[in-house]
Parts: structure tokens; sequence; C-alpha cells
């Protein structure tokens, strides 16, 4: 029996179960119109998508402080 190969996106489906061919959003198809694979093209976008992003919500918290001094004047 011949070995059938089936492409990335179905395996990514089968071994982790993520659906990249169906839209999160809508349950609409998803058509792929690139599959980008060199590591250092990768990298570059990668860096410059981490350089494009905003701070979290997280850091406009106030600074961390101390914790109170319970015994200061026993």
């Amino acid at each position: 029996m011949p070995s059938v190969a089936i492409s990335w996106a179905q395996r990514l489906k089968r071994v982790f179960d993520i659906d990249i061919e169906t839209c999160p959003a809508c349950g609409g198809a998803v058509r792929i119109i690139a599959c980008i694979e060199d590591p250092q093209l990768i990298e570059k976008i990668l860096t410059h998508l981490d350089a494009q992003t905003t701070a979290p919500e997280t850091s406009r918290r106030p600074p961390c402080r101390a914790p109170p001094q319970t015994r200061l004047f026993d």
C-alpha cells in the first residue's frame, strides 16, 4: 500500500489538534497563501513583531514596594 503524503496543515490538525484551515472567528475556510521555512527570515519577522507589540496591561501597575514594617517601634 503506497504512502500518501499529507500537508503540514493536516499534520498539525492530526497531531496537535490545531486547525489552521478554519477561521477561529467565523468558522469559514482559510486559504494558506504562504509557508515561510527559512529560519533567518522567520527570526527577522518575529523580531520585528516583538518590536511592534505594546507593553502588556500588567506593566501599567505601580512599581512594587517593600512590605510594611510591622515591628518598627517595638
